[in-house]
């Protein structure tokens, strides 16, 4: 069973780290672009601040998500999009003040969901753990995006481990979204962790293999690097077709980013 507690405080560090990185930013810096396509940095904090806030109603007034929901549907494609729109127009100071005060809202009420409850949410209904997790990889993940627009290389941490594992849980979804069979066959995956241990998954005698660095398998799930750009060893045909298709986000098929991008 995942540990709550332990994944609201990696949360709140990647939260924290990202944080450091925008606080002291000037209103030009704000409008920077960042590797995502028309969205600048404003944008990406405005996303994540605005998907915080909707997962707080999600776990506390599902009767006021169900509207949300039913309010989105006509706008499938775009809503997204023009929720962080909508957020990147506000001044820098405002955005952080309720960046920061709605993530904090959504640890103490998740915090406080009971176990065994799944909460409702644009996709399936997940589990207190599953949804911080998620928030924990597009936080990751779009701090990346941060993180390349001013040219800032991070230093990666354990809470890799819950990035690569979401990215491990979502193989089979890759495939459906793709249109793709999915393949019976399980892999076995090998990542070396940043203080150089390895954690796996998958059975030991698998045929169809993956090794590499835990960082960049989760760029890759996350799409925030091409594979050429990635000291990733694949054996097997299914594996390398995942790795084309993987995301660990939710949501329709993802654009990556392109070969020799990033220096």
């Amino acid at each position: 069973m995942a540990d709550l507690e332990a994944l609201l405080a990696d949360f709140t560090a990647e939260c924290g780290d990202l944080d450091a990185l925008v606080a002291d930013l000037n209103k030009v810096d704000w409008s920077q672009d960042t590797p995502a396509a028309g969205w600048t940095i404003a944008h990406q904090i405005g996303h994540l601040h605005w998907t915080d806030q909707v997962s707080v109603i999600a776990a506390t007034d599902a009767e006021r998500f169900g509207a949300l929901v039913q309010e989105a549907l006509p706008r499938a494609l775009t809503f997204v999009d023009e929720a962080a729109e909508v957020a990147a127009e506000q001044p820098p100071a405002e955005l952080l003040a309720a960046w920061r005060r709605d993530r904090a809202a959504l640890v103490e009420a998740l915090r406080v969901v009971p176990a065994g409850i799944k909460l409702p949410w644009f996709g399936p209904p997940m589990s207190a753990a599953s949804m911080i997790t998620a928030r924990l990889m597009e936080t990751w993940a779009h701090g990346q995006d941060v993180a390349d627009a001013l040219g800032v290389v991070r230093t990666p941490t354990a809470r890799l481990r819950n990035i690569a594992h979401l990215g491990v849980r979502t193989r089979n979804f890759a495939y459906i979204t793709n249109n793709r069979a999915v393949p019976t066959a399980e892999f076995r995956i090998e990542l070396t962790a940043p203080d150089g241990g390895v954690w796996t998954w998958g059975p030991e005698d698998a045929a169809q293999r993956l090794r590499g660095p835990a960082l960049d398998f989760c760029l890759a799930v996350t799409q925030r690097r091409h594979l050429d750009d990635l000291a990733l060893e694949i054996e097997g045909a299914d594996v390398a077709e995942w790795l084309e298709l993987a995301q660990a986000f939710a949501g329709p098929p993802g654009t990556g980013r392109t070969a020799g991008q990033f220096h």
